[in-house]
């Protein structure tokens, strides 16, 4: 699936397609989808996790199945519906739905991020709340999802042990990420590797408020010293904080990694546009330290 804002740079915009479960409104972003299907039948898996309704082959490509109704605790799925087939995480996955609705067009500046009551680190399922025409949209966080599935789809904590004894440095990294428990993975991972000077940043707008107190204030060559940041954001996406930063003559020179689940071919031929000094894929967290070691020695 070709969308125009795929080929738009750091206009802090998505799409999210709308998609109904047991008569509710859901969304997904659209650069996650590579296509939408008709419902066809699918091969049990033998012991496999009660979310999982089987695989099926379109196009001679193998594909899991997931009963989106299971995931969100409202019964089993029935025959029918559609699959929105999504890559991420290098991952090809699909999930059942009931129907879709279309899709809209929005800023992640109007993308309310879900509070205690309905969501929280540990065992939410949403990453953002819409409201149109008088309909609350909720995001479903896919990523989450898979990951209570299968935990060898998140983060590859183990590849940080297998980089063995590292010195401890103190240079300062700016992260942007809104996962609370993927922030915290990931600063405790780098932490492992050595880096101890981490400043966090629940989404992009804080990363940015933070560059500017230090470009302001004289501090930023001491201050921040390299930038990783997720894409899908609050407030302000990792796509538009890149391209401010890249943008202003007195910050351009800070290194800046994207990384993100939706580091595709087409998204990094985007992040390139907008001046990224290198982007991954979530799950490569040792590739991650090895990106920043070699940006830190230049």
């Amino acid at each position: 699936m070709e969308t125009k804002i795929l080929l738009e740079n750091g206009t802090n915009e998505l799409e999210v397609l709308e998609f109904v479960v047991d008569g509710n409104s859901y969304g997904i972003n659209v650069a996650k989808i590579r296509e939408i299907i008709t419902y066809s039948p699918v091969t049990p898996v033998p012991n496999s996790h009660p979310s999982v309704e089987g695989i099926f082959m379109p196009r001679d490509a193998m594909i899991t199945a997931i009963d989106l109704r299971n995931c969100l605790q409202r019964g089993q799925s029935q025959p029918g519906g559609l699959f929105i087939i999504t890559s991420f995480n290098k991952l090809d996955i699909a999930f059942h739905v009931d129907a879709v609705i279309g899709i809209h067009r929005v800023s992640w500046v109007d993308i309310i991020k879900p509070g205690a009551t309905v969501t929280s680190a540990e065992d939410g399922i949403s990453t953002g709340i819409i409201k149109i025409d008088g309909k609350i949209i909720i995001i479903l966080d896919f990523e989450k999802i898979i990951t209570d599935i299968n935990p060898e789809t998140g983060l590859k904590v183990t590849e940080i042990e297998a980089l063995g004894a590292r010195e401890n440095s103190e240079v300062p990294i700016l992260i942007a990420e809104d996962s609370s428990l993927l922030r915290k993975l990931i600063i405790d991972s780098l932490r492992k590797a050595g880096y101890d000077n981490i400043i966090k940043a629940e989404n992009g707008e804080e990363a940015w408020e933070y560059i500017v107190k230090c470009r302001d204030a004289g501090t930023l060559d001491k201050d921040v010293h390299l930038l990783i940041t997720d894409i899908e954001m609050p407030l302000m996406d990792g796509h538009r904080l890149t391209k401010l930063v890249k943008s202003d003559d007195a910050t351009k020179h800070i290194p800046v990694i994207i990384f993100s689940s939706l580091v595709n071919e087409e998204m990094k031929r985007k992040g390139e546009d907008l001046g990224a000094d290198a982007q991954l894929s979530k799950p490569e967290i040792g590739n991650l330290v090895k990106v920043i070691d070699e940006l830190l020695a230049k």
